[in-house]
């Protein structure tokens, strides 16, 4: 039995769409883990002023990217399986971005320039920037590997370019440098990254001079931008919801609050990377369940509403129990007010991951446009919260704040659809608001009258161990009671 078990999983492994996700996911996981790794070091070996610019540089870089690919990825994906002509296909597009980079390059700059008089942030914006251009093109060449089923040399490349950076920023601790050589450095890596992508990650795929000498004119690329709008929107609104904070609360409060929200946001994107990654899996499983039947998908939904759910709860308790003393550790003692921020931003991982799920749902039964919508309902809700708020309290809870009521909008809006679309039942919908509720006030009593990280372990033990025996009583009761009526 388990011969039979380990070859049918070895046989599932080397599919193409496995092969693909698993080189994706451990991708994302080893760069983050190297990456995180690099922002703590430069935290910490870096005054709060030049940290606080170095990390606007990269908020406003961050900010221009989110639109640079204009979000083709998926049509351009799909245009290569289906065309003959790849060659022409690749070049045409491969320059396209190349264009589009340099243009969103000049609206980085100009918009370092508009929004803030520092020197060092200026400069920042123009070594950083360059990586607009970069990713553009990197890109192009990413897309063609998840076509061509070679996420593999995605992830070799990117892996390197992470364990370089974060060489470099070791060699902090030997030599001491600006955050402008450093940029320097980096944007060097990058660089390098780049060409290795042309070289070795386009399977050839790639010739320069070709992309050179073809021609891509403007109505051209506007007829291939302009059906594909909701692409944009759907793929800016995510960094935009996340990164346009930054920029706010650089104008209005201090460099100080603006390390203290990118550093919960850090801590905020390594927690969702398990749900995000899991999510990519669950989506498929949902359209296939609905091909079926909606009952079938009814039943995947339910079940994983349960353990996104859970995890949500998990990561808040997690946060709230040990944020007082994994940051300053992590970050050292000039950040110790910032777990108090952390634990508001984290407020929202208790809505995220069910949001999360909803949204795949919706999308799954063809609702794109109405996830869209509600993701920018959600938008101009935290944006009205946010100038409203300042109004009253200069603090960056305001931020936070404005998040987790924004989420929630966007949680009640789904949960409005998906009962009106009878996928979901009312008393599912109070119970999930209800428990959450319940468990937080209760958590947050009990840690402040005993220890924190005791109560972690024995409020998940207790939550544990009621699963464990619910998962064994109920099957028990429902075989008890089909004895009985036979």
């Amino acid at each position: 039995m388990l011969n039979k078990l380990f070859a049918f999983f070895l046989k599932k492994s080397k599919t193409p769409l496995i092969k693909n996700s698993f080189w994706g996911i451990t991708s994302n996981v080893s760069q983050n883990l190297l990456f995180s790794a690099v922002f703590v070091i430069i935290a910490r070996k870096y005054s709060t002023d030049d940290f606080g610019s170095y990390v606007l540089a990269n908020t406003l870089y961050a900010f221009v990217v989110a639109f640079s690919s204009l979000g083709l990825g998926q049509w351009f994906i799909r245009e290569l399986m289906n065309t003959e002509d790849k060659k022409v296909l690749i070049n045409k597009f491969f320059k396209m971005q190349l264009y589009i980079g340099v243009f969103f390059y000049v609206i980085n700059i100009a918009a370092s320039y508009t929004l803030y008089d520092s020197t060092l942030i200026r400069s920042l914006s123009l070594l950083v920037g360059t990586n607009v251009i970069f990713d553009n093109v990197i890109y192009v060449i990413r897309q063609i590997n998840i076509a061509q089923s070679e996420q593999r040399k995605t992830f070799i490349i990117l892996t390197i370019e992470a364990v370089l950076k974060f060489l470099i920023a070791l060699l902090l601790f030997v030599f001491p440098m600006s955050i402008l050589t450093l940029s320097l450095l980096l944007i060097i890596l990058r660089f390098v990254t780049l060409n290795l992508f042309i070289q070795i990650g386009s399977s050839n795929l790639v010739n320069l001079r070709q992309v050179l000498k073809v021609r891509v004119g403007l109505r051209e690329i506007g007829n291939i931008i302009v059906p594909n709008y909701p692409f944009i929107v759907i793929g800016s609104i995510s960094v935009v919801y996340w990164r346009i904070g930054n920029i706010l609360v650089s104008k209005i409060l201090t460099l100080k609050d603006v390390t203290n929200y990118d550093i919960s946001l850090k801590l905020w994107s390594i927690a969702v990377i398990l749900p995000v990654i899991v999510s990519s899996s669950v989506f498929p499983l949902l359209v296939k369940s609905l091909k079926n039947s909606k009952r079938e998908m009814q039943c995947v939904y339910k079940k994983g509403f349960i353990i996104y759910g859970l995890f949500g709860l998990m990561a808040y308790t997690f946060v709230y129990s040990f944020s007082d003393f994994l940051i300053p550790f992590l970050f050292g003692e000039k950040y110790v007010a910032t777990p108090q921020y952390c634990k508001e931003m984290f407020l929202t991982i208790l809505l995220f991951p069910t949001a999360l799920l909803q949204a795949n749902v919706l999308i799954s039964m063809k609702l794109e446009k109405l996830d869209m919508l509600f993701n920018l309902t959600s938008l101009i809700v935290y944006l009205l919260l946010v100038m409203v708020g300042f109004l009253y309290f200069k603090s960056l809870s305001v931020i936070n704040y404005g998040i987790f009521f924004s989420f929630l909008v966007f949680h009640v809006l789904q949960d409005i659809t998906l009962l009106k679309r009878k996928v979901t039942k009312i008393g599912h919908v109070l119970l999930f608001y209800g428990i959450s509720i319940i468990s937080i006030i209760s958590y947050q009593l009990l840690c402040k009258q005993f220890n924190s990280y005791g109560c972690f372990v024995g409020f998940w033990s207790l939550i544990f161990a009621t699963i464990i025996v619910l998962q064994i009583k109920i099957p028990f009761l429902k075989t008890k009671l089909v004895e009985a009526v036979s």
